[in-house]
């Protein structure tokens, strides 16, 4: 627990919420009415017991529940990145999920014009998989130019994937459709609900599916891919997620024709130069 981090944190996010907006008064203080929820109020607002929010603030509140801190979140109204602080202040550790249910679909405006200036296939998708943006060169990659809404849709059910994905079978479908697995475990999105229902009614894909299988990251995976326009050839794909909306995702795709690399390229990883190096 990092207890003056936590304590500067929740105490600041308490003075933005106005008492009276949440059917309180404002608590008065040395005289004058002090700005925003005070500790006892946090605690009658959460339906938990007397000086909760005090020992959580003081640091005398080792690894707190997550289902304080998410009540406490919504309470203080915070963002996603806010949310992800609180934990590592509080618990040391990641959060389990994003903060709001409404998280993951949709993301700032600014991420089109960064998908647009890349000179690699790339494109960003929500939570569920619906594509949001991508560039001319991700268009390349469609042999009907036409973008699909929903890129895993495409990827598990669409003839034309199972022509561009080349070995669909072995090299994609086994490490697709874990992904969806994980993500209905992670969030029972309608659409992702769908797309298994549609899966596992369709004769060739259903098997796959039921396959056991542990999701493979596509991080960094290579994986074979034959291009409309520049043949066959291998894709390298980098995934990242906006902090502002965890649970969307920035796909760039690196292809590049002819067989697949025999040395992977070495991970990067800052190396200090040697004290007194001019």
């Amino acid at each position: 627990m990092h207890k003056e981090s936590l304590r500067q944190f929740l105490s600041e996010r308490r003075a933005r919420i106005d008492p009276e907006t949440v059917g309180l008064s404002r608590p008065a203080r040395q005289g004058r009415r002090a700005h925003g929820l005070s500790q006892q109020q946090v605690d009658q607002l959460l339906g938990r017991s007397v000086h909760t929010c005090y020992r959580l603030e003081a640091g005398k509140y080792p690894n707190p529940p997550i289902d304080l801190l998410r009540d406490l979140g919504r309470l203080l109204q915070l963002s996603e990145e806010e949310w992800v602080m609180l934990h590592r202040y509080a618990r040391e550790q990641e959060p389990p999920g994003p903060l709001h249910p409404d998280t993951g679909y949709q993301v700032l405006g600014t991420w089109a014009a960064a998908v647009e200036g890349m000179d690699h296939m790339a494109y960003v998708c929500d939570a569920a998989w619906n594509v949001l943006a991508y560039n001319p060169q991700f268009v390349g990659m469609f042999p009907s130019k036409q973008v699909p809404d929903n890129v895993l849709r495409w990827m598990c059910l669409s003839d034309e994937a199972r022509d561009v994905l080349t070995d669909w079978e072995t090299a994609w479908a086994p490490r697709i459709f874990p992904q969806l697995r994980a993500a209905l475990a992670a969030r029972r999105d309608p659409t992702l609900q769908q797309l298994e229902h549609d899966i596992l009614t369709n004769p060739v894909t259903r098997p796959l599916y039921q396959n056991p299988g542990v999701v493979n990251h596509p991080d960094g995976d290579e994986r074979p891919l034959k291009h409309p326009i520049a043949g066959p050839g291998w894709v390298t794909m980098c995934s990242a997620s906006p902090d502002s909306s965890p649970g969307a995702r920035l796909m760039i795709l690196l292809f590049w024709a002819g067989e697949r690399r025999t040395e992977p390229r070495p991970p990067l990883r800052f190396t200090p130069e040697p004290k007194g190096t001019p």
